[in-house]
């Protein structure tokens, strides 16, 4: 529905080859452009364009997900959009973006809350940094107008080298940089995250498909669907068997929801609930 410019980052030279082999077989609308980069060819820009913030050159080396962070800096011109997509979305229909806003991010919004590890998320609050709730790192819409040295020192204070390197770290950052720079999450009844229900885990235990259960979802006038976690492993299969609904057009855009911030306090009371949950076994059975 409008012309799309697409870069694709991945890890190693021979995923890029792949891509590109990939893309080169498609019969894509001319209006549309690609690239795919490599990590070595971030690498390289990095060194220059990160050589004044040396923690956030740090950062991109420790989980390649924080690099969904750092490296589309590294392509994008100066105040230019950018749309940051993780690999396991879905987009059942045609649409059109949101407008990028001039100022701020829009991000998915997703509940409960993925910040974690703990160790860090203190850090954040120990320091003063607020945090935003609700934060899905699916897509991210921006434009290159950061701040890059305050994104450096937020690295620093949450613990710079000595950063656990767990993905969801990723999240911590992001929600800081919501309530930092404003923005907002997308309506998510057009922008919806997959949700890890209790009862979804326990139709697993029943036998229940995960295919037949991702089937279940209300997914017909969605624009994206964030297929996190064990869920991203059943899309390929679902649209092989047709069970998703025919694709249409969703060409309006609607209200940005303003970002909630999530206090120290609400942050404990989740954190609390978790640990009775762990001591009486809860996580461990439906593990199992």
């Amino acid at each position: 529905m409008e012309p799309i410019s697409l870069t694709l980052l991945t890890d190693d030279e021979s995923d890029k080859v792949k891509i590109i082999d990939a893309l080169t077989k498609l019969s894509l609308d001319t209006r549309h452009t690609w690239q795919v980069y490599s990590q070595a060819d971030a690498d390289l820009r990095a060194e220059t364009q990160f050589k004044p913030y040396p923690n956030l050159s740090r950062f991109r080396m420790g989980h390649p997900c924080w690099r969904k962070i750092t490296d589309p800096l590294l392509f994008a011109e100066a105040g230019s959009e950018i749309i940051v997509l993780d690999p396991d979305l879905y987009f059942p229909n045609f649409f059109k973006f949101e407008p990028t806003p001039v100022t701020g991010i829009y991000l998915m919004w997703q509940p409960p809350s993925c910040l974690l590890p703990h160790e860090t998320v203190m850090r954040a609050y120990n320091s003063g940094i607020p945090l935003a709730h609700h934060v899905d790192i699916g897509v991210a819409q921006l434009r290159n107008n950061l701040d890059m040295a305050w994104l450096d020192q937020l690295i620093k204070t949450l613990g710079g080298a000595d950063i656990p390197r767990v993905m969801h770290v990723e999240a911590i950052v992001w929600a800081a940089l919501a309530m930092k720079v404003g923005g907002g999450y997308y309506d998510p009844s057009h922008w919806y995250c997959w949700q890890y229900r209790q009862w979804k885990r326990l139709l697993l235990k029943l036998g229940v498909s995960g295919t037949r259960m991702l089937a279940m979802e209300n997914i017909k006038s969605v624009k994206c669907f964030h297929a996190s976690g064990i869920a991203k492993w059943w899309v390929k299969s679902a649209c092989e068997r047709n069970l998703f609904p025919a694709p249409k057009e969703v060409s309006n855009a609607l209200s940005i929801r303003s970002f909630i911030d999530m206090p120290l306090a609400i942050y404990e009371h989740d954190q609390r609930i978790k640990n009775l949950a762990r001591k009486l076994g809860y996580y461990a059975i439906m593990k199992k």
